[in-house]
């Protein structure tokens, strides 16, 4: 099938292109937030070509992969064509609700010509999707291979843009692990928030330096207080590293406990990093376990498996 969708969320589209499929990504001149083009920090295979905004109404795309509000508009202006009615579109939605949750309708609620799709159950449930056709398909990502050394005392966490988004991320809470181990983070935006607290932030780095940096890390921190489930967490989690984070969202269904620890107590999160930091064979074997079920539940196999299904239905029924 020939895919349109833009380049969004990098760790996602990366486990997405690993398909069979040819995936078309629209490029503007600047490479601005309609038209990324190819990523430059994740590895994405052959099959995702760049197309010039000007060149997309040459093509022929199969479907359409919807993920903002913005982009009905632009296929319109760019093909020619109505997303659900000239090309088969589904919408996926990789945030939870903001605003008065869990009364927030989302944005495609009510409609007849997509199908709207989930990155987890909670999100479905959370948002009101009105008489929208909905479908949940979990993450999926590129095994990262066991990485794990925990050779350094020091605790790794990925967040992008942690200082705009600062409680959204739990970057606040980040201080009080500092009295346990010095704290690096890795994301968009986080040698900014170098410059308001004590730790040591890497901007944007490549997806295979991150892997292999957080994997010396002793254990990896999840602090998100109101996000998705976060896709760092299942590559930590497949590295082999022991995790700890909040309990919010749908961290809880993905984390069990012979694999890290959940809490809404930020103070026991507190004393299972103390614990760790003193008991590297306890951090193994943590880190092995969630490997394990981060392996076999969000393995990219069955993730392509399940959109591959969706795209076929909704071709078809188009």
């Amino acid at each position: 099938m020939r895919v349109l969708l833009w380049h969004v969320h990098g760790s996602w589209t990366t486990a997405f292109v690993q398909g069979k499929h040819t995936y078309h990504v629209p490029l503007t001149p600047d490479r601005d937030q309609w038209g990324r083009g190819r990523a430059a920090t994740y590895p994405w295979p052959d099959s995702v070509v760049e197309v010039p905004v000007d060149k997309l109404s040459t093509v022929d795309f199969d479907v359409v992969v919807l993920q903002r509000p913005e982009e009905f508009g632009l296929v319109r202006q760019w093909t020619g064509r109505r997303p659900g009615r000239d090309i088969p579109a589904v919408y996926v939605e990789h945030n939870t609700p903001k605003g008065g949750v869990p009364d927030t309708r989302h944005p495609m609620a009510d409609r007849e010509d997509l199908t709207l799709v989930h990155v987890t159950p909670f999100n479905e449930l959370f948002w009101d999707n009105g008489s929208t056709r909905t479908a949940v398909i979990e993450h999926g990502i590129p095994d990262p291979g066991q990485q794990y050394t925990g050779e350094l005392e020091r605790i790794g966490v990925a967040i992008n843009e942690p200082v705009r988004r600062w409680r959204v991320t739990g970057t606040d809470l980040l201080p009080r692990f500092l009295d346990v181990a010095p704290v690096d983070v890795y994301g968009i935006g986080a040698a900014a928030l170098a410059e308001l607290m004590p730790v040591t932030g890497y901007d944007d780095p490549p997806q295979p330096f991150l892997h292999s940096e957080l994997a010396r890390h002793r254990l990896y921190l999840h602090p998100m207080r109101w996000t998705s489930l976060g896709l760092s967490l299942l590559e930590a989690m497949s590295l082999g590293m022991p995790v700890l984070g909040l309990a919010t969202t749908d961290a809880h269904s993905a984390v069990p406990a012979d694999a890290g620890l959940l809490s809404t107590s930020v103070d026991e999160l507190v004393e299972a990093a103390r614990w760790l930091m003193v008991d590297p064979a306890a951090a193994h074997r943590l880190g092995a376990r969630a490997r394990t079920v981060a392996q076999a539940r969000y393995g990219l196999d069955r993730f392509l498996s399940d959109w591959d299904r969706l795209l076929i239905e909704v071709s078809r029924h188009a």
